[in-house]
């Protein structure tokens, strides 16, 4: 590895699509190469780092420590190449670029409907790649590079993760209408006696609201876990359960469904929305496009 001139360094690029992909065939379909040539790349890639990379354990590529070393400073070094060689100004009328963004479902119902008709409008050559984790493991990829932008909210981040507030978010209430008897709401103890339905990719994870309600000494009962945002309003019709969410998310709910909306009866703390960027990303013109972008939905 001291001497660079003697070294292929587009095998780096077929090492970034074999840890990204850990699959010999979709790494090739990836890079638009044949598996025997990706194969090749691979077994240069092991005599150049001295190190098997890739070991197949339970019929899948699983990377070494050594690997997991490299992965994140490779995806950088390539991120860093490609801001070296793409053009100095960026159209958004006529780019052509990929992103890969991360967020909730409450985030991709707050924000896809606003960005998506803004980018075919003015960037039609555009295209995002959307995907879904807890907070950390979304600040975890943006680290090691697999996410360009992660949205949502976030706690303590690495000094090399920079951040934006795009606003800020309380919480309310939904039930079924008939099932409050005409009542504009709820009192704390009603509250309390009532099942509730939560929205959390992880059951174990304790929300902010349950946190708030732990510290003036309650807790609710929790008698349904969901993954997704989606399907919860349909599910608390008809029902007495309380679903407690993001006031933004409220609009998104059909008026056919019956439920009515209403203000906690305690204290939640608000929560800052946010998006997340690797400081590497700073130098690309389209990254900063798209951020400010996404800002600027907010705005006003």
């Amino acid at each position: 590895m001291n001497n660079l001139a003697g070294i292929d360094l587009n095998l780096l690029v077929v090492l970034d699509a074999l840890l990204a992909e850990r699959h010999v065939s979709r790494a090739a379909v990836r890079l638009n190469k044949s598996q025997p040539a990706i194969s090749h790349a691979l077994g240069r890639l092991r005599h150049l780092l001295d190190d098997p990379l890739l070991v197949r354990h339970g019929g899948a590529l699983q990377p070494t420590m050594r690997a997991l070393e490299i992965a994140p400073r490779l995806a950088e070094a390539l991120e860093r190449m490609h801001d070296l060689l793409a053009p100095s100004g960026f159209d958004r009328a006529t780019a052509r670029r990929s992103f890969r963004l991360a967020m909730s479902d409450y985030g991709a119902t707050v924000v896809l409907p606003r960005l998506l008709p803004l980018l075919h409008h003015q960037a039609p050559s555009i295209d995002l790649h959307v995907s879904q984790a807890g907070r950390e493991a979304m600040a975890a990829q943006v680290m090691d590079g697999e996410l360009d932008i992660s949205i949502g909210v976030f706690q303590t981040l690495d000094k090399a993760v920079r951040r934006q507030r795009l606003f800020e978010e309380d919480y309310a209430c939904l039930a079924d209408a008939t099932s409050l008897g005409g009542a504009a709401g709820l009192d704390l103890p009603a509250y309390l006696e009532r099942p509730h339905a939560l929205v959390a990719l992880r059951a174990d994870v304790e929300s902010e609201v349950d946190m708030a309600l732990a510290a003036a000494g309650h807790k609710r009962r929790i008698a349904l876990v969901l993954p997704h945002w989606g399907v919860a309003p349909g599910l608390v019709a008809g029902t007495d359960l309380v679903l407690t969410i993001a006031r933004r998310l409220h609009p998104a709910v059909p008026a056919a469904v019956g439920l009515a909306a209403f203000d906690p009866p305690f204290a939640i703390p608000s929560f800052a929305f946010e998006q997340i960027w690797h400081q590497r990303r700073n130098g690309d013109t389209a990254h900063q496009w798209l951020r400010e972008t996404i800002s600027g939905l907010f705005e006003g």
